[in-house]
């Protein structure tokens, strides 16, 4: 936590293909001052007079992020671990990580710069890949998920996963998603995984396509550590980070995941919820059209 009477260092990402960012970049410059924030914006974003750069997730006492989820997923990723409160504000279409719209950035900020939030602890998975000399190739950390997944070519692959050592089983199917449970309404949802509420801890496995009715989902222990290798496939296999970044993986390369030492502080706003949010974002629950004439009739009466 910042020392008393230092203003709250602001580190700032944003995305900017979003028309709506310079917009809300104003927004912050006006209203700094007032709610005794420093303004820390990533290099990529304009700076105004007297604004700081974003170099250092060790140098910032929260971070903002102006986007979609991508955006937050992003931002995450640059803390490199330090544990920071994430306040998301969504500039798209679904921004389920977000915990506000655009249009209540002002409001919100003043909210955040007295305390009136919530911090919702996600936990992280740390993924690395070692090729066949046992030395580690690249190393990641991840909010959503690690997927093992085809490039170019149609058709399916061998993946033997194991669990603390123990295989489980050999995948053949389109590819594997290691998701946490932030994670489990991301790629694992649409995979068919199941929805697990995100303050749970937790590591899904979730196949992609699987050709074999005998393969399903597992959830397991947040202790458990995750290998997946592949058998015979074409140089065209990936593994992708938060659906951002990644690396091939070849054969005689190994997939190592397990729950990171560090997590992802999320800001939430008193009266929003996991729930609320499926039904408003995904629909959950129910057909659309259906509750919204139930909703119209409570209100009548």
């Amino acid at each position: 936590m910042k020392p008393p009477g230092r203003p709250i260092r602001l580190g700032v990402v944003g995305h900017t293909g979003y028309p709506g960012l310079s917009p809300a970049l104003h927004t912050l410059e006006q209203l700094a001052s007032g709610l005794h924030l420093e303004l820390r914006l990533e290099p990529e974003l304009r700076a105004g007079p007297g604004d700081k750069r974003f170099e250092s997730p060790d140098e910032i006492d929260a971070l903002l992020t102006l986007g979609g989820d991508g955006t937050l997923l992003r931002g995450a990723r640059m803390l490199q671990g330090h544990e920071v409160p994430i306040l998301g504000v969504n500039m798209g279409r679904l921004g389920f990580l977000t915990c506000c719209p655009a249009d209540q950035l002002e409001h919100s900020l003043m909210r955040f710069a007295r305390g009136d939030y919530t911090v919702e602890n996600r936990m992280l998975l740390h993924a690395c890949v070692m090729g066949s000399d046992r030395k580690e190739r690249n190393s990641w950390l991840a909010l959503n998920d690690v997927v093992v997944h085809k490039g170019g070519f149609a058709r399916v692959v061998a993946l033997n996963v194991a669990v603390d050592d123990e295989p489980i089983a050999s995948y053949s199917a389109d590819g594997v998603v290691i998701s946490t449970p932030t994670g489990s309404t991301a790629y694992s949802l649409s995979a068919g995984g199941p929805v697990v509420v995100p303050t749970l801890e937790t590591i899904l496995v979730t196949p992609v396509s699987p050709h074999t009715l005998a393969i399903r989902p597992v959830v397991l222990a947040a202790t458990a550590r995750i290998t997946v290798q592949v058998e015979g496939a074409p140089e065209e296999l990936m593994v992708t980070v938060d659906g951002q970044v990644g690396t091939n993986f070849v054969v005689g390369d190994t997939l190592s995941i397990s729950r990171a030492e560090t997590s992802v502080k999320i800001v939430r706003f008193p009266g929003s919820s996991f729930f609320a949010t499926l039904r408003e974002k995904l629909g959950w629950g129910g057909i659309p059209e259906r509750d919204q004439l139930r909703n119209a009739d409570r209100a009548a009466n």
